[in-house]
């Protein structure tokens, strides 16, 4: 696959040329600092895949993205979770959340491997009936969640609380990973430190969510717009 790094912080530009240059189906062709530059490449090269950071001068990843008329498979790369829900709204293949190590690049990648082998799988490569049940690893233990019966995931210091009816359980996982997990319809981050499972919404008054066991989950100012056109 041919790709293009979009990027205008050159230690961030090294560690993607790396990881591109380690995987065997991928061509890097072009490193660019800002999206007018990458812009008039297009224009004249076919590109695969486009690693696109958010923050650039000029005009920012997200616009640039949206400008483009048809524009490449995209894996968002930035150090801001905020942009996370607006990015799988644009269709974006994944969103790599700064540090990123190899293995969750790997991943990323993967993700358009197994679009190109099942296009019918929309949202991220999710297939449209979603998981059902997940492990989640608590300790040293793995334990088997129903997905429907999850609440919340809030993050708690190095830990996430994934809130079911009954229990709540420690996941060693950080919340970008249940971002990733267990994304939108069914589930969106809604604030810098939860995640909410929409099907568990009684109602949304002001910058609050009422869930049905009666918990309060607040909405944060950058989720609002994306999780309310979402849903509505």
């Amino acid at each position: 696959m041919r790709c293009i790094i979009v990027e205008d912080q050159p230690p961030a530009q090294r560690i993607l040329e790396k990881f591109i240059k380690d995987v065997s189906s991928l061509e890097l062709v072009g490193v660019f600092s800002d999206g007018l530059q990458a812009l008039e490449f297009l224009k004249s090269e076919p590109v695969d895949l486009m690693f696109l950071d958010i923050h650039l001068p000029k005009i920012n990843g997200i616009d640039f993205l949206k400008s483009i008329q048809d524009p490449p498979n995209v894996i968002l790369t930035t150090a801001f979770s905020e942009y996370a829900l607006e990015g799988y709204d644009l269709n974006v293949v994944d969103y790599l959340l700064k540090p990123f190590s190899f293995q969750r690049f790997l991943q990323a990648v993967n993700k358009l491997d197994n679009k190109k082998e099942h296009p019918d799988l929309k949202n991220n490569g999710i297939p449209p009936n979603p998981i059902n049940e997940i492990y989640v690893k608590s300790s040293h233990e793995h334990i088997k969640v129903a997905v429907n019966d999850i609440l919340t995931i809030s993050s708690d210091s190095d830990y996430t609380e994934i809130r079911l009816e009954h229990r709540k359980i420690l996941s060693n996982e950080p919340l970008r990973h249940w971002v990733t997990v267990l994304g939108p319809p069914q589930f969106f981050q809604v604030h810098k430190s939860h995640i909410i499972n929409t099907k568990k919404i009684d109602r949304i008054s002001g910058n609050l969510v009422y869930l049905t066991n009666g918990a309060k989950i607040p909405i944060g100012r950058a989720y609002k717009d994306n999780f309310l056109n979402s849903i509505l």
